[in-house]
Order: structure tokens, then sequence, then C-alpha cells
């Protein structure tokens, strides 16, 4: 799922929006994870009204040395992965529906290439 907005739209707003279309569209999600920015009440009730386990991944503690993370690296490969292609590396642009579709295609793009190899 993707929903792409304006950089004023916060990101529990924009999770709350994403969370709600995706639980209509998607009705097998069960689980999401989130970093420790999506704690809000508000979309915490959205989670409860869709009927999904919201997961919010803790940041590293403070202890010293690498530690590996459950799950933030996920979202972080996927933008990197998204990164490589020409036309999402910059704001090209102008209305958000096509920047989905971009994304959309650059992800499909990923999926045929994995499966070719």
């Amino acid at each position: 799922m993707v929903i792409v907005h304006a950089a004023n739209v916060a990101d529990v707003t924009a999770g709350r929006m994403l969370l709600a279309e995706s639980s209509l569209s998607i009705p097998t999600l069960q689980q999401v994870w989130a970093d420790r920015g999506y704690r809000g009440q508000r979309l915490q009730q959205v989670v409860r009204g869709c009927n999904i386990s919201l997961e919010v991944v803790q940041g590293p503690s403070k202890g010293k040395g690498f530690e590996v993370q459950p799950r933030p690296w996920v979202v972080e490969r996927t933008l990197a992965w998204l990164g490589r292609q020409r036309r999402l590396s910059k704001d090209y642009e102008r209305l958000p529906e096509i920047s989905e579709s971009v994304v959309h295609i650059a992800m499909i793009s990923l999926m045929l290439n994995r499966l070719a190899a």
C-alpha cells in the first residue's frame, strides 16, 4: 500500500490514512510494524477499529556496541531499493497520484527481476 502526500502532513496522520485504507483493500492484513513516531492514541484507535495488531519497534538501547533491531531495517532497505530508481531519486512529479504509480511500477520491476534471477 502506498500513499503519497504533501510534506506538511504529519506521519501519524498519514499512518491513520494508510491503515484505514489498507484495512479496506487488504482485509487479511493482521500485523503492522511501525517506529516510535507512531505511538499516538488516535492511531491506536484506528488500529483497534481495523482489527490490526500494531507493534511499535523500539530503537536501539543506550548500551555500547551494535545491536540488530528486529524490524526497522525493512523500511530502510525498501527505501534504498526505491532510491535506485531514477524517477524516484528526486521529486519530479507534480501530482501525488503519479508518484504513487511510479512506486508501484518500481516495486513490480523489482519483483520481476527477482523472479527472473
